[in-house]
């Protein structure tokens, strides 16, 4: 039955049904077929696998970005990014990696960060003379960074599911999240010598101050979220409430670009956005049951066991099969159904769930810019009006980039840790 199951499972995604709906069909049509569990089951685990305080987050920091979009938060920190290492040659491409890292910060939402962006800096690139698979390319890579340096909506769902700490994970992600964007930098450098990209004019010291002074406020929200969960002060979800309020207060009373009849709208692209990701998720949540049935995690753990003696093995393993994952599923509902799975095998090999965690989420990202499934990829190719075919081709440096990083951390774990470490030893 279990290949029969798996075999529809590839054939409703050929079909093009989405993957949510194939996860809710696949795990009914499994579990009606178990002797004695009752259809009612589906439902059951559905609503269970949302009845979380964690979850709420999702919504929540998703609401912080389009607050941050529609407010033009982020247009004042693309400003900033400009200002910093706009004379830089390829200063505007420098600037697109620079403002994904700071949006990164608040928002935790790689989508939001595509959107909010790439609107404004995929069309100011060809104007500048940049090509659009350079303008395209850097705008969705980039924005993979959104679910690395913290907050992460990918690392609290993680975080709730193999019992670790959101904290570590997210102070974990800081020296990764760094890493991918200096990567990226270095190489939009070498590849704008050889192109003569353009690079804008020193900006006076005065102007650079007022911008700081300017973006200040949006800044202090990575404070706010990042301090007040490494030290405990509140919680993932609270944060998340937290950084929401914040930006509503500061775009509508600071800045005073948000007025009240704006809300309505930021209110539903939120609601749509996060119904895609939780109703995945709760349809995995019905699969995952599927899958103790058949004590998928216990078969893993066997296997590994009896083949595979070597850790460095399992890690290549564990971030080639979420590399293909990531092509045709979203983050949340891939580690629903996957992490329990691995887990164990994990622990038997020593390696401690942050930093596994780190390693997922990381390799899940890079799904968000490779088709069919890069959400990313799509909505940058859709903005800078390219094919996905020429979007994929010129994403592929950013893509290796992000591998070595994702290997340099699978490996050297200690390294990657030793700021947290310093920064918060208790939690790890």
């Amino acid at each position: 039955m279990g290949f029969i199951l798996l075999a529809l499972f590839v054939i409703l995604m050929l079909i093009g049904i989405p993957i949510a709906f194939v996860i809710g069909i696949v795990a009914l049509l499994g579990i009606m077929n178990i002797p004695y569990v009752p259809e009612v089951t589906v439902p059951m685990k559905m609503l269970n696998g949302l009845d979380s305080f964690v979850l709420l987050a999702v919504p929540l920091f998703i609401l912080a970005a389009n607050l941050m979009n529609s407010g033009k938060i982020s247009t004042k920190l693309i400003e900033l990014a400009l200002a910093l290492v706009g004379p830089i040659r390829g200063g505007l491409a420098h600037a697109n990696i620079l403002v994904s890292m700071l949006f990164a910060g608040v928002s935790g939402a790689s989508q939001a960060d595509t959107a909010g962006v790439g609107k404004i800096l995929i069309p100011s690139m060809k104007k500048n003379g940049y090509d659009t698979e350079t303008a395209v390319a850097v705008t969705a890579a980039s924005s993979t960074i959104g679910v690395v340096i913290p907050p992460s909506i990918p690392m609290i769902i993680f975080a709730g599911i193999a019992n670790a700490s959101v904290g570590a994970l997210f102070l974990g992600g800081i020296v990764p999240g760094i890493l991918i964007g200096l990567g990226m930098m270095l190489f939009i450098y070498i590849i704008s010598l050889k192109r003569n990209y353009p690079k804008s004019k020193r900006t006076e010291f005065k102007k650079l101050i007022k911008l700081i002074l300017e973006s200040a406020p949006a800044l202090f929200t990575i404070i706010i979220i990042i301090g007040g969960i490494t030290t405990g002060f509140f919680t993932a979800t609270e944060a998340a409430a937290i950084a929401s309020l914040y930006t509503l207060l500061i775009s509508m009373f600071y800045y005073r670009t948000l007025k009240l009849k704006d809300l309505p709208k930021i209110l539903f692209d939120t609601l749509a956005l996060s119904s895609l990701s939780l109703f995945a998720l709760a349809a995995a949540s019905a699969l995952g049951e599927l899958m103790s049935y058949y004590q998928l995690s216990t078969i893993a753990q066997n296997f590994f066991a009896n083949n595979i003696g070597s850790t460095a093995v399992f890690l290549i393993i564990i971030i080639v099969f979420f590399l293909f994952i990531g092509t045709f599923m979203d983050a949340i509902p891939a580690m629903i159904l996957f992490v329990p799975v691995i887990l164990p095998t994990a622990t038997a090999f020593g390696i401690d769930p942050v930093h596994l965690g780190l390693i997922v989420v990381i390799t899940l990202a890079i799904g968000l810019i490779t088709p069919p499934y890069g959400l990313c990829l799509l909505l940058a190719s859709k903005i800078g009006e390219m094919s996905i075919e020429r979007s994929f081709i010129a994403v592929i440096p950013y893509i290796a980039i992000i591998l070595v990083v994702l290997l340099f951390i699978a490996f050297f774990p200690d390294i990657a840790f030793y700021i947290p470490k310093l920064i918060n030893p208790s939690l790890f």
